[in-house]
């Protein structure tokens, strides 16, 4: 399973992400937009992302990517040749978590094995979540029954939830 984040903004929560990624098995955390990366443009460690990931930042790879929308397309590309999935790419399932007319109580995705290989888990902003264009792009989108008046939860502990369960089917 490969990790998307879709400006993520807090660097705890990339820390959490990064912490989490590394206990569920995840291969890769993509960085996308104005995600915070464990290392800025001058080589630099950033200390809270450290803080919070324990030094799983240092064992998973990432990459920072610019746009969401054109890294997803180039994931859910099927793979040409065997070069061409060690090249990163491709033919992932994109599984989005969001709330939205189409999403559907995680628990209830059903995977085939092949599918359960190549995952690519996205999540969004803290405040506005997925953007529409990036919904679009995904195969399904995932949400998490809510049981309580608050109608959203923490971005890592949702990621969490959904990965686990993920890894476990």
């Amino acid at each position: 399973m490969v990790v998307i984040l879709h400006n993520v903004r807090s660097t705890h929560n990339v820390g959490s992400i990064f912490r989490t990624a590394d206990a569920a098995g995840c291969e890769k955390i993509y960085l996308c937009g104005i995600t915070p990366a464990p290392i800025d443009r001058f080589g630099r460690e950033n200390e809270k992302i450290s803080k919070v990931a324990l030094g799983a930042e240092k064992w998973i790879a990432w990459e920072k990517f610019g746009q969401t929308a054109k890294l997803i397309d180039k994931l859910k590309k099927p793979a040409r040749n065997a070069s061409a999935i060690v090249a990163g790419g491709d033919g992932y399932k994109i599984l989005a978590i969001e709330q939205s007319r189409r999403s559907i109580p995680y628990q209830k995705i059903k995977l085939t094995k092949k599918d359960s290989a190549k995952i690519a888990l996205v999540v969004g902003n803290e405040i506005k979540g997925l953007p529409p264009a990036i919904l679009r792009r995904a195969d399904k989108i995932l949400e998490i029954p809510m049981r309580g008046k608050k109608e959203s939860l923490n971005v890592a502990v949702a990621f969490g939830i959904v990965a686990f369960d993920l890894i476990n089917k």
